[in-house]
């Protein structure tokens, strides 16, 4: 598999998602520490010149139009007037704003909606707001190649995920099939099982056994995707037909603000992808990532494994990380650093 540099997508229907409708509660400690607000860690300048969500959507646009970048915040993050500067320069109509948090399908599903409104037959880049990818025109190439592969084949999901290099038990992996191995033209590989969120001993086995880690960055056609949800939960499906209808109407948020007061909490990975692997055992691909740092900072241990990486942070201890005593000027200084990316 050749792995080229990036070039912008030529396909009038590739748009991108950026999910930033978390509350990131495990980092919100040191995120009050660090800003003196409760911010959604998405918005925050941690490493470089620009806050992860930012970064996140400057990595979409090596591939996507900047107007074809839709984005899900939630509704009281408008609040914090950072959230509100960063945001300011999408292109209208992007900024979908989610009325309540009710796990991560529906922040898919609901700005899903929107891009199906306007392009029935896009094929779907996601991008979650909260990860950080040291090289990454490499990671961008990558997604190429997955658009490549569901553009040949829309029927298809395909997900993006790394070596797995140490037993996080706070990852979800996917699993490759072991059936002769095969890889096809684009270098994917089709996905045997998922594991969310193993216990220590468990996760030994998985990077023993070849397994990868799961990014949740994904491809895939939105009319393939609404088609097996259909299929696999129909009431989710009818609750977000409605909103698609109502789109662009005087009942557009009436409607939302209706299908979400009694939506339950959905986990894509868990009450979407696992239920198409079993039901449609060919749909789901998983694209290896390789020579590419990624992190999910999703807590402060492995922000910190990052900084250390970097040689932003000298080690410490973790009682350390959240000491109240410390000047809380020193980590503005140390994550303020620019760097070349």
């Amino acid at each position: 598999m050749s792995i080229a540099h990036p070039n912008r997508t030529l396909s009038a229907n590739h748009w991108g998602l950026v999910l930033a409708a978390g509350d990131g509660t495990r980092l919100q400690e040191y995120v009050q520490q660090l800003v003196g607000d409760q911010l959604p860690k998405q918005y925050v300048n941690f490493i470089g010149r620009r806050s992860m969500l930012e970064h996140t959507f400057q990595r979409a646009e090596k591939l996507i139009s900047p107007e074809k970048i839709l984005s899900i915040v939630g509704k009281h993050h408008l609040t914090h007037v950072e959230v509100r500067r960063q945001l300011a320069s999408r292109h209208n109509g992007t900024v979908i704003v989610q009325p309540a948090n009710k796990e991560t399908a529906p922040g898919i599903l609901l700005p899903l909606m929107h891009i199906c409104k306007q392009c029935p037959d896009a094929i779907v880049s996601v991008f979650p707001s909260d990860h950080f990818i040291l090289e990454e025109d490499r990671f961008m190439a990558h997604v190429d190649l997955a658009v490549q592969a569901v553009a040949r084949n829309p029927s298809r999901i395909v997900l993006l995920a790394m070596e797995a290099e140490t037993a996080e038990e706070e990852y979800g992996y996917v699993v490759p099939s072991g059936h002769g191995g095969e890889i096809n033209l684009h270098g994917t590989r089709r996905v045997a099982r998922f594991v969310e969120k193993p216990n220590k001993h468990i996760a030994h086995e998985l990077v023993n056994s070849g397994a990868l880690w799961n990014t949740m960055v994904m491809v895939f056609s939105v009319k393939t995707l609404l088609q097996m949800i259909q299929v696999i939960d129909s009431n989710t499906h009818e609750q977000f037909a409605r909103i698609l209808k109502a789109i662009g109407t005087g009942d557009e948020q009436k409607t939302t603000d209706e299908v979400y007061r009694t939506l339950q909490p959905i986990n894509f990975s868990k009450g979407i992808l696992q239920k198409v692997a079993k039901m449609y055992p060919e749909a789901i691909s998983v694209l290896p990532v390789l020579q590419v740092y990624w992190s999910d900072w999703g807590s402060p241990q492995r922000l910190l494994a990052s900084q250390q990486l970097l040689g932003l942070r000298r080690p410490r201890s973790d009682a350390a990380w959240f000491s109240q005593d410390r000047d809380k000027r020193e980590p503005a200084r140390i994550f303020g650093r620019a760097l070349a990316w």
